[in-house]
């Protein structure tokens, strides 16, 4: 399956918060890779920066990416964030409809 879309992107947390949000992101990753249509998505807490979650994600269309993000499992992802205190979020996505492997 070609990719067409792209999603990279990170969320940061107070640092003591990381561990309680794991639960959470693995039931977000594991039903989004069952369910979404997506051709790879994968979250991590960055080693380098504490209390960042970097996500990457490859689609292979913006419909599915739409889908994705109204998901059954989207909102209880959103609350766990809600609660265990979001500083920042920043999330890019790329149309990589004409690009061509390396």
């Amino acid at each position: 399956m070609n990719a067409k879309v792209v999603v990279v992107g990170y969320l940061r947390f107070p640092q003591d918060q990381i561990a309680h949000l794991m639960i959470h992101l693995r039931e977000l990753v594991e039903a989004t890779r069952r369910n979404d249509g997506c051709i790879t998505y994968d979250a991590a807490e960055d080693p380098f920066d504490q209390g960042v979650i970097r996500f990457s994600e490859l689609w292979p269309d913006q419909e599915s990416l739409d889908r994705h993000l109204k998901a059954p499992h989207i909102e209880p992802w959103r609350e766990a964030v809600r609660q265990h205190g979001l500083m920042e979020r920043q999330f890019t996505v790329y149309d990589i409809s004409g690009a061509r492997p390396l």
